[in-house]
């Protein structure tokens, strides 16, 4: 971890955990079949990373999805997190175990934090920590982790965060945060990593995406791939999943990466951590 290498299929986390480099994320998949069909069609189409949060309302339908996708359980990476009103750390440990639950399973194989609750977020960490000692997860991390936040957790924790997951695409490119994790052994993921369809217009993504015989999905999934970042899309169309994993087996020309770099504006479809505390 820690190179840019977009030629890889799965980096090496801190914690010494393989995690694919493209997953399925499952922010507002509605519970019940449409969640349990994305999931079913990603598995079949290759994905082998999955991401939820007990936020969504969906870890029941990713087990089901697995158990009848035929796949051991070992050959599926699940993330999921606890969300801020189970912060605490008693409450966070309660948290997991419904997490596993849920999703039919014993250990998760990346546990986050899924924001940065000033009054809580320590003794999260803290759980998170005992969760990782007995093996309930292989890996932890944060989400929406500023590099404020990043240096008053690494500045007291036993374990540091794997992963830190932000909203991250060609118009938010957060150096600064992502350089801040490479010096320090930190994996950053991607989130919406296609702006939630809000840029797919833009005439330099369009011009990339002619240039590369991509489509504009692909090329953003490709840029944030090529930066050596762990990209989760989202979609619930069979069509849209099985193009979106293409963009592992592509690759950018050097000149067009240098077009899309040129795209940061610090746009943002997402919560805002900047001014949490």
């Amino acid at each position: 971890m820690g190179a840019e290498d977009g030629s890889k299929t799965t980096l090496t986390l801190g914690a010494g955990v393989e995690v694919p480099t493209l997953g399925l994320g499952l922010y507002k998949a509605p519970p019940g079949e449409r969640s349990r069909r994305a999931v079913a069609w990603a598995l079949a189409a290759g994905y082998r990373h999955i991401d939820t949060a007990s936020l969504y309302d969906n870890e029941a339908d990713v087990r089901v999805a697995i158990e009848q996708s035929g796949l051991r359980r070992d050959e599926v990476f699940i993330a999921t997190k606890v969300w801020k009103d189970d912060m605490g750390y008693d409450r966070t440990l309660r948290a997991c175990e419904r997490s596993l639950e849920e999703l039919g399973t014993d250990h998760i194989d990346l546990y986050l934090v899924h924001w940065p609750v000033p009054e809580s977020r320590d003794d999260t960490w803290r759980a998170l920590q005992t969760l990782a000692g007995d093996g309930r997860a292989r890996a932890i991390g944060v989400c929406n982790y500023t590099v404020g936040h990043l240096e008053q957790l690494l500045s007291w924790a036993d374990v540091p965060p794997a992963v830190d997951q932000v909203e991250l695409s060609p118009f938010l490119q957060q150096r600064t945060l992502r350089d801040y994790c490479a010096r320090h052994g930190i994996q950053v993921e991607a989130y919406s990593p296609l702006t939630r369809k809000r840029r797919l217009k833009d005439e330099q993504l369009r011009v990339v995406a002619a240039r590369s015989g991509l489509s504009v999905a692909q090329v953003l999934l490709r840029w944030a791939i090529q930066h050596g970042l762990v990209t989760l899309v989202k979609s619930l169309k069979r069509e849209h999943i099985e193009e979106d994993i293409a963009a592992l087996h592509v690759e950018l020309a050097a000149a067009d990466m240098d077009a899309l770099d040129a795209l940061d504006e610090g746009f943002r479809v997402a919560w805002d951590p900047t001014d949490v505390e």
